[in-house]
């Protein structure tokens, strides 16, 4: 029966008895992307054991370990390697280029994953297979089939967002803090702008984690947090933060940041635990937007995790934390429209600024 006439199941079992034993693939994967991942994907159909190389030098703009851990959650079934030792990179640079390439792979590759053949998008890969002495298959050398590159996600990742897999995508996430005195909007805006930018939203952890204390916790009054909390809350927002950024597109908002958890502690306590104000002074954003609450002031709304009625106390947060942005060279736009849609309409066009595609003239 010829190939073309066989059943699946078949015609899978004669392709796996085609297979090669040992495979290796090499890149700089800066950042690994969809043609990337399509490389290793036919690598990986086409033997049984994979090795991964990740190729890294000290003056890269993504760090070799980033990647390596990249790549290692993206093919947990495969042998994958760092090699960030500095060897010649390109052929013109040493007449035993390839040779000392081979004995590098074969090195790393170790002796039960020596490759019988070697895959590669560049025409590089049938000299690196002779000096391997294994068989070269080369994948898609032309690049039509997934037209991107590690240089063009770099240089727009906006852009090509679609060629990134989630697990890449937190990395290059446009990150917005939304922060100012209580009831000046965060909460809301945060909302509302994730929903415009059809992205995801991390809320103001102390609210819902005082709350349920509560109510749960006997005797635990929640307009009166402990000093202790402030450790459980910091630590609560910047995880709220890791974990929802796989889930972001292209920008994420979050309601807060460690510089107000770090005003509160102060505004409580006079202290605020060691590690959550350096964290508070180190922690970065690509923008933040901060809310004047002047302008809405007849709109406060008191409730039991508020206690700033005083329209002079918000006021001074809000100074206080203006001049501790413009200390730390964070970049930020106040919010003081005189109305909710002003104010959503004055954040939209900053987080617009702060997301359209580059400039590549």
């Amino acid at each position: 029966m010829t190939e073309r006439f066989m059943r699946p199941e078949r015609l899978i079992k004669a392709h796996v008895a085609m297979r090669f034993g040992n495979g290796v693939v090499l890149g700089k994967f800066m950042p690994p992307h969809n043609g990337h991942l399509y490389l290793i994907e036919f690598a990986r159909a086409c033997c049984y054991r994979l090795t991964i190389i990740v190729c890294a030098l000290d003056e890269e703009p993504i760090p070799g370990h980033i990647r390596y851990g990249w790549m290692k959650e993206l093919y947990p079934d495969c042998n994958v390697v760092l090699l960030d030792r500095p060897i010649p990179q390109y052929p013109d640079e040493s007449p035993d280029f390839f040779t000392i390439w081979a004995d590098t792979v074969r090195r790393v590759c170790g002796e039960a994953w020596k490759p019988d053949v070697f895959f590669a998008s560049e025409s590089y890969g049938y000299d690196m297979a002779a000096a391997l002495g294994c068989v070269f298959m080369p994948v898609d050398e032309r690049r039509e089939l997934v037209p991107v590159s590690g240089t063009k996600v770099r240089r727009d990742p906006m852009t090509n967002w679609d060629y990134l897999h989630p697990v890449v995508r937190p990395y290059f996430v446009k990150r917005v803090a939304v922060i100012g005195p209580e009831s000046s909007g965060k909460s809301s805006l945060s909302k509302r702008l994730a929903d415009h930018f059809a992205t995801c939203y991390v809320s103001e952890y102390a609210r819902g984690m005082l709350a349920s204390y509560g109510e749960h916790v006997p005797g635990y009054n929640e307009a009166e947090p402990q000093l202790e909390d402030i450790s459980t809350i910091a630590r609560g927002q910047l995880v709220s933060e890791m974990a929802l950024a796989k889930q972001a597109n292209k920008v994420l908002f979050t309601d807060t940041d460690l510089l107000t958890t770090a005003f509160w502690s102060n505004w409580y306590f006079q202290q605020v635990p060691e590690w959550v104000d350096e964290l508070a002074h180190s922690q970065t954003y690509h923008l933040t937007l901060l809310m004047d609450p002047r302008p809405v002031a007849d709109a406060y709304v008191p409730d039991i995790q508020r206690p700033m009625p005083d329209l002079q106390q918000r006021v001074e947060m809000y100074k206080a934390l203006r001049l501790s942005l413009i200390a730390l060279h964070r970049p930020f736009v106040e919010i003081n429209g005189n109305d909710w849609a002003t104010r959503e309409e004055q954040a939209i066009k900053a987080v617009t600024q702060l997301i359209q595609p580059a400039n590549t003239d």
